[in-house]
């Protein structure tokens, strides 16, 4: 399996866009089989480059997020990426999740603090991590690992001292060994543009900053998910999806067509690729990617 950063250097070279999908691990073992049967497959039909595999909160999925990451490679020949947190975990039992993940081939991974269990406030485990940049020099110490993190183009929700303080911080990940930043899902591509030049013009940041788009399948799910990550919704966006709330169809056609909006300009800027969160569906990243032109199988 290619490390992604080398993914994202080839396809900078081929004058191309990487396309990457998010999924989250399910709660039933049928779950699970719906996302590597039929999802996963239907979703390689847009030629990804790469998946990731999320890590729930309080690092509660550990076991799942590598099988699934470790099937969808096996499975399906497709470089996944694990998502690993600070989250009551020690540094020791950090070490030991690394290297089951060698043991499985698994080389690629999103170094991130992670939330804590709902309800209740992050703290620093005994022996742990307090901070993502800490996370990625540990994992950069261990050879044989590409190594992602996660930007925030309006700023973390818990950064209490604004965004210009957050993005600095990013830039402290990079310099930690950090080879490429997903952001977090935003509605609004001013935000990216404005992210994007403080970091490579007044930060001197050089990795890929991959957007991160998330197609919206119904109002409320959309309205939970940024109250969640402090996400804002243009006030134009706002009054449409209120205006379709209870029609399911039409939300989702909706949806379909702002992301493929989004991308276009995009991709007109030069991102060097899409991250779509796909919420382990696969109709609306399919139809974006069609829309946009995009090569599919």
């Amino acid at each position: 399996m290619q490390f992604i950063r080398d993914i994202y250097s080839d396809a900078r070279l081929a004058g191309r866009p990487v396309l990457s999908l998010e999924f989250f691990p399910t709660k039933t073992e049928e779950g699970e089989r719906t996302l590597l049967e039929k999802t996963v497959p239907a979703l390689l039909a847009i030629q990804p480059s790469y998946c990731s595999v999320t890590y729930g909160a309080g690092g509660g999925t550990r076991d799942k997020t590598l099988g699934i990451v470790d099937r969808i490679q096996r499975t399906h020949h497709l470089p996944a990426m694990m998502h690993l947190t600070c989250v009551n975990s020690t540094q020791a039992e950090l070490g030991s999740v690394l290297d089951e993940a060698r043991t499985r081939g698994i080389q690629n991974i999103l170094a991130l603090r992670g939330d804590p269990p709902p309800g209740s406030e992050f703290v620093k485990t005994e022996g742990g991590f307090e901070y993502s940049r800490e996370l990625v020099a540990f994992i950069r110490q261990r050879d044989g690992f590409s190594i992602g993190t996660a930007g925030f183009p309006e700023g973390h929700i818990a950064q209490r001292d604004g965004k210009l303080v957050d993005w600095q911080y990013l830039a402290e990940k990079i310099n930690a060994g950090a080879d490429f930043i997903i952001t977090q899902l935003f509605f609004d591509n001013a935000d990216y543009y404005e992210f994007h030049d403080h970091l490579v013009g007044k930060l001197g940041i050089t990795v890929p900053i991959v957007p991160g788009i998330m197609p919206i399948l119904s109002a409320g799910q959309t309205k939970r998910f940024v109250t969640l990550c402090g996400a804002k919704l243009p006030a134009q966006f706002l009054r449409r999806l209120d205006e379709l709330d209870g029609d399911d169809a039409a939300v989702l056609a909706y949806g379909i067509e702002y992301a493929t909006e989004q991308c276009a300009s995009l991709l007109e800027f030069g991102v060097p690729g899409l991250h779509f969160y796909t919420l382990n569906k696969a109709h609306s990243t399919v139809q974006i990617a069609r829309n946009l032109g995009l090569p599919t199988a």
